[in-house]
């Protein structure tokens, strides 16, 4: 955070939301890889693939999009607590398309169990289970009501971007 304003996320490693099942159960997400992508110079200059973190952190906001909109965006915060049993298949290069696959298994106790899939053109880049957490920062340290109020506020705006809805009136 910068002073009293939150700071969006850096990488933003979905591109579109392609499907929600009906009972927000299920989401289908889409990242389109460029070599334009910041990150891809240094991995590898000679052979840029998407890095293996930055897959994970994919299946990760996918996830986390899909506990924004099962809790209306009641909370500002969605968190990566664990990761199992994470496993890398084929690489993803420039001009690759990845699609997520997310759905929950278990919310118990604040958090959101889901199995998580990557693929490129039918063939899995990664697959695993993730564990997330949803809070407001009011609740975990002296933050104001205004900074959570202002992060769903972004979230909401960037859920419009993804599906092409338009504003959220939740």
């Amino acid at each position: 955070m910068h002073g009293n304003r939150a700071a969006p996320l850096k990488f933003r490693l979905i591109d579109s939301i392609e499907s929600v099942s009906d009972d927000k159960s299920k989401l289908v997400a889409r990242k389109n890889v460029s070599l334009a992508e910041e990150y891809l110079g240094d991995h590898f200059p000679s052979f840029p693939v998407l890095p293996g973190v930055m897959m994970l952190e994919a299946l990760t906001q996918a996830s986390a999009w899909l506990v924004h909109l099962r809790s209306d965006f009641a909370h500002s915060m969605v968190v990566l607590k664990r990761a199992r049993n994470v496993r890398y298949g084929t690489f993803v290069a420039p001009g690759d398309t990845l699609d997520v696959t997310v759905e929950l298994k278990k919310e118990a106790d604040g958090i959101a169990t889901f199995d998580a899939v990557g693929t490129v053109a039918g063939e899995r880049a990664l697959a695993g289970k993730l564990d997330l957490s949803a809070f407001n920062l009011a609740d975990k340290q002296a933050a104001p009501v205004e900074v959570d109020s202002r992060l769903v506020a972004h979230h909401k705006a960037a859920w419009a971007t993804l599906t092409a809805t338009g504003p959220l009136n939740l």
